[in-house]
């Protein structure tokens, strides 16, 4: 026992020492274990306080209430809790009067109930609605005579809905959810009334191609055929026309859409594999006969044509020799499209840059053409003196110049998703209660105030601003329509800033998206390819309208942010252009062998445009000029769909082979299309030849010396009375059988054969031979 107790003593040690190596081993392996099981995602916590139901206002009636109406809201709640509300009620809030336009936007940010903001429920405005479950959604509709409102003084109001109850969280009775909206309240006309001028935007994205058809229509080609839901019932242009019947707005136009419409009304094809013919003709037509009844009782502004970008000209296109140029053709082409297409005459001497962002280079562009009146915005032509009220919009920028300031709030009121009833009441209730508050700024002073919303708005922010703009014509309280023209000649207030922005305070964010220089330069390109191909054209109307508006497309404002879509434009213009140009060319001729001094060479022109070509020169150059000279360079016209062969008289000064280089020419001299080079092989008379033709006339000559000489000596006889029987040495005189007599003449060689060559007007072949 003593050994067996010594044995264990001597085993203990170790025992506790294995027991806490596998005790610590474990715990590193469940801290691995939890380490590398993946946490499960932490739940989000549910709205608590008076966030816990989602309330939204999604109507109010009426939006400027009169003293004897009513104030109607109605709108969505849902319980975005966990748990039920019971014991739940609705009620009205009338908070405070606000101070100033920027207290509006402090209210338009706030979320929750402020009970010191959103003032006290009004009494006898409670609606119970008993148990609300997680989840739920319900309607409401609220209303309270205005006189319960307690509206003291003219003023924007705050106006709220709220819900209370009680929950698990929550169990004593609070407000859960609450919602507010704006209130502007005017009992009577204010005696100087705001002059509001709104300019209503009617513009497209680019949908017609430079591509027409080969017909004498000259049918045009559109990239797609979307252009018909805009016009369509419902669509986007549609009802931009419908609402705007009544509506005190000014037309603001760019004339590309009336030329695309224009020609929708007629025969079009939509680009692609097919090629199909479009079929909607009669949307087209229904929107021009609308627009055209509209635009008689409103004022129309025709921007330049295609609605350049003018900052990405002042910025990138000014580097460019003549990108400038385009805007004076671009401003007289807008005024003819609109009075053709309308029947009315336009104003033309408006510029609207992007977003209404200037800077001194912009103004510079956009005054080019002739537009006096530059429409910029208030976050960008900011106001530097302290004013306490918003300044009429005119004012003067120097050189005769008008900078039109429309209000940056106002302008984008009705920007964002309007699709949902309640963005959109807020929106319209917040533009009305704007407008009042510039009134009630400075009531003594009669302002001009310009709004200028987005270039294309949608269906629902059209829907919101003709709400808008419909009930500030009804109630007609504080706020008078007119048009942009008398805008831009209301006198101006003299505290107002004019200095025009340096360009460092122009966006950065619209810097990126500007078309750069390079892309300016591909429009010179293609304008000059355009010169080029123009003059050598029967009929150059045919080219110059379909490609002339093309280019003033590749420079439209609609490719701001889509660099990929504009480059893609330009190259199909190019690519379109080039393949024109290259339908008229020479026919590659083979090498041609002279066998001759001289001879003549056709060289082929193939035209395989529709219209004829005219005005040209075919000059050939040979590189060896001392052994070939090809002639002179020929005037030449060649019929539609034609090839003709125009002939060069060579001359062959040596033999050898000579190369020759055909081109084409315009009338100014330059070089059109690829040049033609073929070889001509000089093969002249040999010295031998001309040794072996040189004795034969030597003979001949000869000949004809021994019969002189004989005739001369018989006619001597004669002379002394000899007989003609015997010659002089006893010869009889005849020639023997055949009856002839040497005094016979012997045949003459023929004269030289002209220098002229073959006439043939066919082209030549392969190792063709031109003969003399």
């Amino acid at each position: 026992m003593a050994e067996a107790a010594g044995f264990q003593g001597t085993e203990r040690p170790r025992g506790r020492w294995l027991r806490r190596t596998v005790t610590l081993l474990t715990g590193v392996l469940l801290l691995v274990g939890l380490l590398q099981v993946p946490h499960a995602p932490t739940a989000q916590a549910a709205p608590t306080g008076s966030r816990t139901v989602d309330v939204t206002i999604d109507s109010m009636s009426p939006s400027a209430p009169s003293k004897s109406d009513s104030v109607t809201v109605s709108g969505t709640l849902t319980n975005d809790g966990r748990s039920t509300i019971t014991d739940a009620h609705l009620g009205m809030h009338r908070g405070d009067a606000l101070g100033g336009r920027s207290s509006i936007d402090n209210v338009s940010r706030r979320t929750g109930y402020v009970p010191g903001a959103d003032g006290e429920e009004i009494k006898g405005s409670a609606k119970k609605i008993g148990k609300l479950e997680p989840g739920v959604s319900r309607t409401f509709t609220l209303s309270v005579p205005v006189k319960d409102l307690r509206l003291d003084e003219n003023g924007v109001y705050q106006l709220g809905v709220s819900v209370s109850g009680r929950s698990q969280a929550s169990p004593y009775s609070q407000v859960l959810g609450f919602d507010r909206t704006l209130l502007p309240w005017q009992e009577a006309d204010t005696e100087k009334k705001t002059q509001l001028t709104y300019m209503w935007p009617l513009i497209s994205s680019t949908h017609l191609t430079a591509e027409t058809d080969a017909d004498a229509q000259q049918t045009p080609v559109f990239r797609n055929d979307d252009l018909a839901a805009e016009l369509a019932p419902g669509g986007r242009l549609q009802q931009m026309v419908a609402l705007s019947k009544n509506l005190p707005v000014t037309f603001v136009i760019d004339p590309d859409l009336l030329a695309t419409v224009d020609a929708m009304t007629k025969s079009y094809r939509v680009n692609g594999p097919d090629g199909p013919m479009g079929k909607n003709q009669a949307v087209a037509k229904q929107w021009l006969h609308e627009l055209e009844d509209a635009a008689k009782t409103h004022e129309v502004v025709a921007l330049p044509f295609a609605d350049p970008d003018l900052a990405s000209l002042a910025h990138h296109g000014k580097h460019v020799p003549s990108a400038l140029s385009h805007l004076g053709p671009a401003t007289d082409l807008a005024e003819k499209t609109v009075d053709t297409i309308l029947g009315v005459k336009p104003r033309t001497d408006f510029a609207w840059p992007v977003d209404g962002a200037i800077d001194s280079s912009v103004v510079d562009v956009a005054t080019s053409a002739g537009a006096h009146n530059v429409i910029t915005r208030s976050d960008s032509l900011r106001e530097t003196g302290g004013l306490s009220y918003t300044p009429t919009a005119a004012r003067p920028i120097g050189g005769g110049n008008t900078a039109v300031v429309a209000d940056a709030q106002l302008s984008r009121a009705f920007e964002g998703d309007m699709s949902k009833a309640g963005s959109s009441a807020h929106a319209v209730q917040d533009f009305l209660a704007q407008t009042q508050m510039i009134s009630l700024e400075d009531p003594g002073r009669q302002r001009s105030i310009v709004v200028a919303p987005q270039r294309m708005p949608s269906v629902s922010q059209a829907h919101a601003m003709a709400t808008a703009l419909r009930t500030l014509d009804d109630s007609g309280r504080w706020s008078q329509p007119l048009s942009l023209g008398k805008a831009a000649k209301a006198k101006p207030d003299p505290s107002a800033t004019r200095r025009v922005p340096s360009g460092a305070a122009y966006p950065s964010s619209l810097r990126r998206q500007e078309l750069p220089t390079s892309a300016f330069r591909q429009i010179r390109g293609t304008q000059a390819a355009l010169d080029d191909y123009r003059v050598i054209l029967a009929q150059p109307e045919r080219v110059v309208t379909p490609f002339g508006s093309a280019i003033m497309r590749e420079m439209s404002t609609e490719w701001r942010g889509d660099a990929s879509g504009a480059a893609g434009f330009r190259r199909s213009v190019r690519s379109y252009l080039d393949g024109l140009t290259k339908k008229v060319h020479l026919i590659q001729k083979s090498g041609a062998t002279l066998s001759g001094r001289s001879a003549t060479i056709p060289v082929t022109v193939q035209n395989n445009l529709v219209q004829g070509v005219k005005d040209m020169t075919l000059k050939l150059t040979s590189s060896q000029p001392n052994r070939l000279d090809v002639g002179k360079a020929q005037q030449i016209t060649v019929d539609g769909g034609h090839s003709q062969s125009f002939k060069f008289a060579t001359t062959a000064n040596a033999n050898g082979r000579a190369w020759v280089t055909a081109q084409l020419y315009t009338a100014d001299g330059k070089p059109y299309g690829d040049r033609m080079t073929f070889q001509v092989n000089v093969t002249e008379i040999t010295a031998t030849v001309m040794l072996v033709i040189a004795g034969g006339v030597l003979l001949l000559v000869l000949a004809g010396v021994r019969i002189y000489l004989q005739r001369k000596r018989a006619a001597a006889r004669r002379a002394e009375g000899g007989s003609d029987d015997e010659g002089p040495d006893g010869d009889t005189g005849t020639d023997g059988d055949n009856g002839g007599t040497d005094g016979d003449e012997p045949e003459q060689p023929s004269d030289p054969s002209p220098d002229t060559g073959s006439e043939s007007s066919d082209p030549s072949g392969s190792g063709e031979k031109v003969d003399r």
